[in-house]
């Protein structure tokens, strides 16, 4: 074998030009790939940490959602067309869930939240023309949108204890206190006009109509200052169970009675409106009309309806946990979901990444596209290989003649080609992933950071960095040795197919 790659060696080095040239193809092609890979795992392990750290913790549960819809911390993510917005509906059997967690080994730290989505103004009406002001240049982006968050008392706080303060306090219990992100604080004098600061008095309102007064009471930034999250405002759970529209008439299913009186049902039209004296009782009995108490009587006892509109106290949409171990969350998801579904309960665990599906699948499109790209360059690639390949062994004709005139067996003529396409392609492969560290030590120096929200979602974070992993290295190199060996197939088996005869008559 040493005598193989000796001789191996020095026929690379007397084909010079192809060499170089099938060697650069290599060079770039990891160097590309290792790049590419390695800001892909820069932006997954950003959002990861973020979203573990400050939203999702290691693992959440919700419903189960409805069909062709997809749940997460931010909300129903759904591809049908209605009139109304879709909400997430409130965990039906949330003690059975908290048992089972309970239960299951490996789940160090748990709470329960809610989440909606707000705008915040100071004025009696939000006036989105704003959008429409030249001068202002404002997109849907820069006005004070946010995410609504609210967490159980004493607990949430334990489970995400990184929120940077930096003024002010948390909100009291029961109250419409709110904090909010400096983010928030910007688009707020971006849009209105006007500051927002600690001890002002805020209207919040939902697309779909609900509006509640607020209190600031403390300011925070993001605990990672590149985060793709949308910008966030957290209050108590009361405030935030309006948004989210969990009222006692949500989580309450009335059954019909049994009997119904349909006499009303089976009346013309001329018992209705046929007989002139009906109008005379009226005109008659019009005085009637005028007070509220007759209103009243007419729309009947309300009281029942008035308490179903209350917002239900212990309705929470989304249970959060912290594992001792954050590598065990797909284990510890399918086993949950494995439980969930014994007993019948309308419950899902997620992992971080589908809890936040909403930031994450962006991020899983680009690197699907990506791999696609590279899947197209490396079949380009391994072509242009191949076919340099096949003119090298139209040109050595003769030498490959004269090596099995003086006794080589095909076996060894083969073993001879793969070592150079090995020895070749490792080299290549080393010199591109070389190649590939110095454009990243590079780049990473800089510390670009992108400020466009939009682009930020997309991207998974502000901060453009390039993160190689050992897994990226040790996989790029497998795939190049074995693409290479694979587009050599066609000219080993052209080699072997050369007769000293043939070699002799071709000189």
């Amino acid at each position: 074998m040493k005598d193989i790659i000796k001789l191996a060696l020095r026929n690379l080095k007397e084909h010079k030009s192809k060499t170089l040239i099938i060697s650069m193809f290599i060079l770039f092609g990891v160097a590309i790939v290792v790049l590419g890979n390695s800001f892909l795992e820069s932006i997954n392990r950003g959002l990861e940490k973020d979203f573990r750290a400050n939203v999702t913790g290691d693992l959440a549960i919700s419903v189960i959602p409805e069909k062709g819809a997809s749940i997460d911390v931010f909300g129903v993510n759904s591809t049908s067309i209605t009139g109304d917005l879709p909400k997430v509906s409130a965990l039906a059997d949330l003690e059975r869930i908290e048992e089972i967690l309970a239960e299951t080994d490996g789940i160090k730290k748990q709470s329960k939240m809610i989440s909606a989505q707000v705008i915040l103004s100071k004025d009696a009406e939000i006036d989105f023309s704003v959008l429409e002001d030249d001068e202002k240049d404002l997109g849907v982006m820069d006005l004070p949108i946010s995410m609504l968050f609210a967490g159980e008392d004493g607990s949430f706080w334990e489970l995400f204890p990184d929120l940077n303060m930096i003024e002010g306090r948390y909100p009291a219990p029961g109250s419409n206190e709110i904090i909010v992100d400096t983010r928030v604080m910007e688009g707020f004098h971006k849009s209105w006009g006007k500051d927002l600061n600690v001890g002002d008095d805020v209207l919040m309102a939902s697309m779909d109509g609900i509006i509640r007064e607020a209190k600031v009471v403390g300011l925070f930034k993001p605990a990672n200052e590149y985060s793709a999250m949308f910008q966030s405002v957290y209050c108590e759970p009361g405030l935030a169970r309006a948004f989210a529209d969990l009222t006692y008439a949500n989580s309450f299913s009335q059954e019909l009675p049994d009997s119904v009186d349909l006499s009303i049902s089976n009346m013309s039209e001329d018992d209705f409106f046929g007989d002139d004296d009906f109008f005379g009782e009226i005109e008659e009995d019009s005085q009637i009309l005028g007070s509220t108490n007759d209103f009243d009587s007419i729309l009947g006892d309300t009281s029942l309806r008035d308490q179903l509109n209350k917002t239900d106290d212990g309705s929470w949409q989304y249970v959060l946990a912290k594992l001792e171990n954050p590598h065990a969350d797909k284990k510890i998801v399918a086993e949950l979901n494995k439980r969930f579904k014994e007993e019948g309960l309308n419950a899902q665990a997620m992992d971080w990444k589908k809890a936040a599906i909403s930031y994450s699948g962006t991020v899983e499109g680009i690197g699907f596209i990506f791999n696609l790209l590279i899947i197209i360059l490396a079949i380009v690639v391994f072509i242009i290989i191949m076919n340099t390949m096949v003119v090298s062994v139209i040109e050595r004709t003769s030498e490959i003649g004269t090596m099995r005139a003086i006794g080589a067996e095909k076996k060894f003529v083969k073993k001879l080609f793969y070592s150079e396409a090995v020895i070749l392609t490792s080299l290549s492969a080393l010199a591109g992933i070389i190649f590939a560290f110095i454009c990243m030590l590079i780049f990473n120096s800089f510390n670009i950071a992108i400020t466009n929200e939009i682009a930020k979602m997309i991207l998974g974070g502000g901060l453009l960095h390039f993160s190689p992993t050992p897994k990226i290295i040790i996989v790029t190199i497998l795939v190049a040795l074995i693409g290479s060996i694979l587009s050599n197939r066609y000219p080993v088996k052209s080699a072997l197919r050369i007769t000293p005869i043939k070699a002799l008559s071709k000189e």
